[in-house]
Formats: structure tokens, sequence, C-alpha cells
């Protein structure tokens, strides 16, 4: 599954965070909440083990749980690498969400907004972090494909293309529409001790 592998990248790479894939992993299903209203959630995790550390080069060997392997390089923005210990968990979250309101016959400017925020472990505390990123945007409605259930968006920056699950509901959406909307995304990375190596 392609947000899976894009997920135990971010976890691999640790910092920074690997979001804002081109295409959004929510575009594959929204779900009509009311006439004109739209919204799609995908969430995901995944824990990784840490194998090895080689704390000369600053890197770690991390496995899943089928046992495959991989080798990273913790950059200086990885705060505490000292805290990590062989055994310990990686343990990354990732959840992407996008709303949107149609908005009939358009004729407002296509626009977007970004904003983020970020935060990180303590000095002293296992290596962990988050970051959200949140865009509010108005796109025009390029194309509607009723046969694949999709419509094309056109916005400020790129365009993309959702599925609409409900066929009714994508009756209400033509050429020429436009949807104001907010699409988040978030990663939360975490090393944690391992069951019985926690902290007394």
């Amino acid at each position: 599954m392609r947000i899976r592998a894009a997920l135990a990248t971010a976890a691999l790479a640790l910092f920074p965070f690997a979001v804002s894939a081109q295409q959004p992993a929510v575009a594959e299903g929204m779900t009509a909440v009311a006439p004109g209203k739209f919204a799609g959630v995908v969430e995901a995790k995944v824990t990784l083990v840490v194998d090895s550390i080689d704390k000369a080069s600053r890197s770690v060997v991390l496995k899943n749980a089928k046992g495959e392997t991989m080798k990273v390089v913790a950059g200086d923005e990885v705060k505490n690498f000292d805290q990590i210990k062989v055994g310990d968990n990686v343990v990354a979250s990732y959840t992407q969400g996008l709303v949107m309101t149609l908005k009939k016959g358009g004729g407002a400017l296509r626009e977007r907004i970004d904003s983020s925020e970020k935060g990180s472990a303590a000095a002293g505390e296992k290596p962990a972090g988050y970051e959200v990123k949140e865009v509010t945007f108005v796109a025009d409605v390029q194309q509607v494909d009723r046969k694949n259930q999709t419509v094309t968006l056109r916005g400020a920056v790129k365009t993309v293309r959702l599925k609409i699950k409900d066929p009714e509901q994508l009756k209400l959406i033509k050429k020429g529409d436009q949807v104001e909307g907010v699409f988040a995304e978030a990663v939360a990375i975490s090393v944690v001790p391992a069951p019985g190596k926690a902290k007394k």
C-alpha cells in the first residue's frame, strides 16, 4: 500500500518529516457527509525496532516485523541521539484529512494558505517529534468524470484528482463550480523503550 510505504520512509528517516506527497492518499476516496460536503481521512502506523547502533557515524539499523532491516543515518536535527538504545521501538503515525464544501457557479479567486507546526523532544528524553501541515484552499472544478467517479480540481498551486464514492453527490458537481476546503497532514515519530526496559 502506497501510504504505508511513505510512512515507513518517514519512520526510517526519523527527521525531517516526509510529508506532503504530490498526490494525497486521501484523494483515493472522499465520502459525502452532507449535500455538497465531502470528507476523507487516511491513518496509518508503523513500529520498527532498533537492531544496532553505530554512534561514530550516527547510524541506526532498524528492523520491521518481517525481520527486514534498513540502515539510516540520523542527522544533527535528531536530538538526543545518545538516548537511543538497541531494542528500542521507533513508532511513527501518519494522518491525512481533507474536508471540502462545494460552491456552485464559482467566481472566487483560486487561493492557497499554508500553515505548519512542529515540535521535538526536550533535552535528555528519547528522540521524538511531530509536524502538522495544513492547507486552506479554494479550487476550480476543472473536470468531472462520472464513469470513473472522479473530479479534477485546479488550485492556486497544483491540480489534483479526487475520487468521490457517492455517485448521487457526484451529480451535484459540474465543471466551473468551485470547492473550498482544508487539507491537513500530520506525522508523529517517537523512540520508546522496548517492553521491560522502561526507566525505573
